[in-house]
């Protein structure tokens, strides 16, 4: 009889790590729960007790929803899709995701939907990676300060209000004063700068995107920037993660070292948007019915728009978010809030928009926090002192207006002023260089244009713009190469136009 070897305590310990090494996990149920209530967008489940807040789940009929409240027994998702196909007793599944979304260098010049979906008809985008909306913002010791300027081509935005790359400037005003159209010249202004634009629509008309992107298309700017959408007739959900997946998108151009431009228009049909989801989740309301967390929803997108250390790559996101004012209330609650998330505001204002000021910038209200440190030496020594001569003309304009007999001296002032004025006008999609710009302010504040008929201000800039890129192209050359203006170089650009006057 053969004896049976005994099986050392070593083998079974082997034995065992093996079969716990091999073990199948995935074959393990996966936690289901059930629909016990849905509507309006938003689904109560029983029945999965591990969720994370802002996980995905996968309910039976295809649609996925994202974890929005975690309660005791149940949990609340908002439903990114239509709610019609998901009733009482629909199974959900849990799929231990955060929300994310596919990013890749393929989506430059298409137009997607807040899941990253291409809505334009030009097939499937190819991803490299998959990012989740929701990121921490970049810690301090990963930052770098803002020095570099992101130019908008708008001469008064570049010359008061000057914006850097990794800034938050917050475009604000009431409906119909020119927001976006400012955002779209900022858009414009980068071709051929290497920035990559990221246009995201909330809660918007689709016929004023589809016009927004036939714009882009004809001025060439579409070939690098993505438009990321979310229209008025789509639910709640999507409006509210459009932007975090609009800013993910940016992140991974951030990553590699890129510059990046955000335009989030606008964060109050954001606002909206999350109130209607936060009320439908029955949280408590609080000042104009908006949750207790509304400032934390912008601060936490906006804090992800930065310029990276070299360390880091050095990329940026420069955000330019857009906020609607009634009847030019900035202290409402949301203005307030992004006003104190951001690096200052361009305040647009309808009585100048329709007085014929466009853009309608409020020179008293707007501001930039980051200032001259996002400003060329150029653009700096040209603009100095634009500020102070525009307020004293407004003043000086306010006391005049009951008077009749005024002295030269104020007479001149005024005619500065208003000069002044008609230059900071400027046509839609017509952004100027950063030569143009320096040349137009030397040249005001050297008095060439206070002679001129006011009326006939704009054309005379453009017919002296035009013999001075003609005749004397290296003094444009010399600005655009030094970013700097010498005495002599602004001696030599006065003189070019005095001898355009003097034909």
């Amino acid at each position: 009889m053969s004896a049976v070897s005994a099986i050392s305590a070593a083998d079974i310990i082997s034995i065992l790590k093996a079969e716990v090494e091999n073990y199948n996990w995935d074959s393990v149920e996966q936690e289901v729960g059930t629909v016990i209530w849905v509507g309006d967008g938003i689904a109560t489940v029983y029945g999965i007790d591990h969720a994370m807040y802002g996980e995905i789940v996968v309910f039976d009929t295809g649609v996925k929803g994202m974890v929005q409240d975690i309660r005791k027994n149940e949990i609340g998702c908002i439903l990114f899709g239509r709610d019609t196909e998901v009733k009482e007793g629909t199974k959900v599944t849990r799929t231990k995701k955060k929300a994310g979304i596919p990013v890749g260098d393929e989506y430059i010049g298409r137009v997607v939907n807040a899941l990253g979906e291409p809505i334009d008809d030009k097939g499937e985008i190819l991803f490299e990676d998959y990012r989740p909306i929701e990121e921490e913002a970049p810690g301090i010791v990963e930052r770098k300060s803002v020095d570099t300027p992101l130019e908008t081509g708008i001469l008064s935005i570049d010359s008061m209000f000057p914006i850097g790359r990794g800034q938050r400037e917050l475009i604000i005003g009431d409906r119909q004063t020119g927001k976006t159209s400012i955002a779209l010249d900022a858009i414009l202004n980068q071709k051929g700068k290497g920035v990559i634009c990221i246009y995201v629509a909330i809660g918007q008309k689709a016929s004023s995107v589809a016009k927004l992107v036939s714009t882009l298309e004809h001025h060439g700017a579409l070939g690098y920037s993505i438009v990321v959408v979310s229209t008025a007739s789509d639910p709640s959900s999507l409006q509210y993660i459009a932007p975090y997946a609009g800013t993910a998108l940016g992140e991974h151009f951030m990553r590699q070292g890129k510059d990046v431009l955000m335009v989030y228009d606008d964060l109050s049909k954001h606002a909206v948007a999350y109130r209607a989801l936060s009320l439908l989740l029955e949280r408590s309301p609080g000042r104009e019915a908006y949750p207790g967390d509304v400032f934390y929803l912008h601060s936490r997108l906006l804090e992800r728009s930065c310029r990276l250390s070299d360390k880091m790559g050095g990329g940026s996101i420069t955000s330019l978010p857009i906020v609607e004012t009634q009847a030019g209330d900035v202290s409402a609650y949301i203005p307030t809030n992004v006003i104190s998330i951001t690096d200052g505001q361009i305040f647009l204002e309808s009585d100048l928009f329709f007085a014929g000021m466009r853009p309608a910038v409020n020179v008293g209200l707007s501001v930039s926090r980051v200032g001259g440190a996002a400003q060329t030496k150029a653009m700096k020594k040209a603009s100095g002192s634009i500020r102070i001569n525009l307020a004293q003309y407004r003043e000086m304009e306010v006391f005049t207006q009951f008077s009749s007999d005024l002295d030269e001296t104020t007479k001149q002032q005024l005619q500065h002023g208003k000069v002044l004025m008609e230059l900071l006008k400027q046509p839609l999609a017509q952004p100027l260089s950063l030569h143009e710009k320096v040349m137009t302010l030397c040249l005001a504040e050297n008095h060439i244009f206070d002679d001129v008929d006011v009326k006939k201000v704009k054309s005379f800039q453009s017919e002296i713009l035009g013999f001075l890129g003609r005749n004397h192209p290296h003094l444009g050359a010399e600005i655009e190469e030094k970013k700097a203006l010498t005495d002599e170089l602004a001696e030599q650009i006065i003189a070019a136009a005095r001898e355009y006057k003097s034909r």
